[in-house]
């Protein structure tokens, strides 16, 4: 795959996930707008994120089994309508229904992976993967602050309709610029649907990616939901905005993940998971220090959500390379088990946090990430241990302490000591069996 194909796909995973985030920045705006109360603005949000939800269960498994660039396309082309009807919506009810539509149809990124996935050579896959969480991660972060600066110019429409014209203009690229690819499945639809829970129970490689990603991803997102609880508490009384302007330390993820991709190319997803996972685990007692409040407490949680932000995407990238390594005729039906696991896990930890924090508060929180991030590290160097290779039959296991001798080096006899370096070996003696009656010569 050529470098500006791969520009170009990261691009895509970039606007389709932006048109997810950004109405989270115009929500005030939208309130004000249209003559509503903020909580029934929020409304907007909520339905895009449930959209987007049903949109990774009801359309990403059709990437195993309709064209690549004509789905993409498609889906691209109806984000842009809906978008467009948003910015045109005259009241509340219109807007939260073309918000909902263009939710369910910006699931692009997620078809792009495993397309990206079977177009790269095995041995640069992991970077690959790397490159469009990348991707993925700017268009989150971008599209908040570059939806407030149109919003605060020109309206709560604006955002709106810039993101219908990329949406409209990414489509028509597309169009020409990706390879037509055949379909690998021929099934019904009511079986694509059900697949992804067949893969998951099927697919050993698959439940443990998925167990990784549902704790740090649960880690993740109450550590968030507690941040914004925690800075606006008593603790530092600040805004709104603070938290928000604390979420763009997660840029440098932009830069770690593919790294983390070429890793994985080099060593193995395993290594970067062993890595990844200890990073999330040490960011908890980071984040704990920022109860202290203050300067300090604003530096550890500033370190601590820097460490678990590059923990958790890195780690997305070893996951995301193991799933697809697994079958190459159900990567988006794969993708599909993996994504869904990753939202729950995501969506049970904010749950969570929210009520831990009313109790505990937020050293409490701190504790639930913990919890959850030792599991995903516990699970892991068991099955490590249990991947070990066992020695060959008849091979020697070396003393608890001694080093193993080099492939090819011969192992003593029992009782025999092996030279030093620079002495002659003694002449080789092959032991003569006792005759009969008579008995065995002690060894000197």
């Amino acid at each position: 795959m050529s470098r500006g194909l791969l520009s170009l796909l990261a691009v895509t995973c970039a606007v389709a996930v932006g048109n997810v985030y950004f109405p989270q920045a115009v929500s005030p705006l939208v309130a004000a707008g249209l003559g509503v109360s903020p909580d029934s603005a929020a409304l907007v949000v909520t339905a895009t994120q449930l959209g987007y939800t049903a949109g990774i269960f009801l359309l990403v498994p059709l990437g195993d089994r309709f064209p690549a660039r004509r789905l993409v396309v498609t889906l691209l082309t109806v984000t842009g309508a809906a978008l467009l009807a948003a910015a045109c919506a005259p009241s509340l009810t219109y807007l939260a229904g073309a918000s909902l539509l263009a939710g369910v149809a910006t699931v692009v990124a997620q078809l792009v992976s495993p397309l990206a996935a079977g177009l790269a050579a095995p041995d640069r896959r992991g970077a690959v993967i790397g490159v469009l969480l990348s991707g993925s991660t700017g268009g989150m972060l971008l599209s908040r602050a570059l939806a407030g600066v149109l919003g605060d110019r020109f309206g709560w429409r604006a955002p709106y309709l810039a993101a219908a014209a990329v949406a409209l203009a990414l489509a028509a690229l597309l169009a020409f610029t990706l390879p037509r690819i055949a379909p690998g499945a021929r099934r019904p639809y009511g079986r694509l649907l059900a697949e992804p829970l067949r893969l998951l129970l099927a697919e050993p490689e698959l439940r443990r990616s998925a167990f990784y990603q549902a704790t740090v991803f649960g880690a993740f997102s109450a550590v968030w939901t507690g941040v914004a609880l925690l800075i606006t508490g008593p603790e530092y009384g600040m805004g709104a905005g603070a938290a928000g302007t604390l979420a763009l330390v997660g840029a440098a993820t932009m830069v770690c993940t593919p790294l983390a991709g070429r890793l994985v190319d080099r060593r193995g997803p395993d290594r970067v998971n062993t890595v990844c996972l200890t990073g999330a685990l040490a960011a908890a007692p980071v984040l704990a220090a920022g109860s202290l409040g203050g300067t300090a407490g604003l530096a550890a949680l500033v370190a601590g959500t820097l460490l678990l932000d590059v923990a958790m995407q890195s780690g997305m990238t070893a996951n995301s390379a193991r799933v697809q390594a697994l079958r190459a005729d159900a990567r988006a039906r794969l993708t599909t088990a993996y994504m869904i696991c990753a939202y729950l896990g995501g969506g049970a930890g904010s749950w969570l946090a929210a009520r831990i924090h009313a109790r505990a508060g937020w050293p409490g929180v701190c504790l639930l990430a913990a919890v959850l991030c030792a599991l995903a590290l516990a699970r892991h160097l068991l099955h490590l241990a249990r991947s070990r290779p066992a020695p060959p039959p008849g091979e020697a296991v070396p003393p608890s302490g001694e080093a193993a001798p080099p492939p090819g080096e011969a192992v003593p006899p029992p009782g025999e000591t092996t030279p030093h370096p620079g002495e002659a070996a003694p002449p080789y003696r092959p032991r003569r069996s006792p005759r009969p009656g008579e008995t065995p010569a002690r060894r000197r």
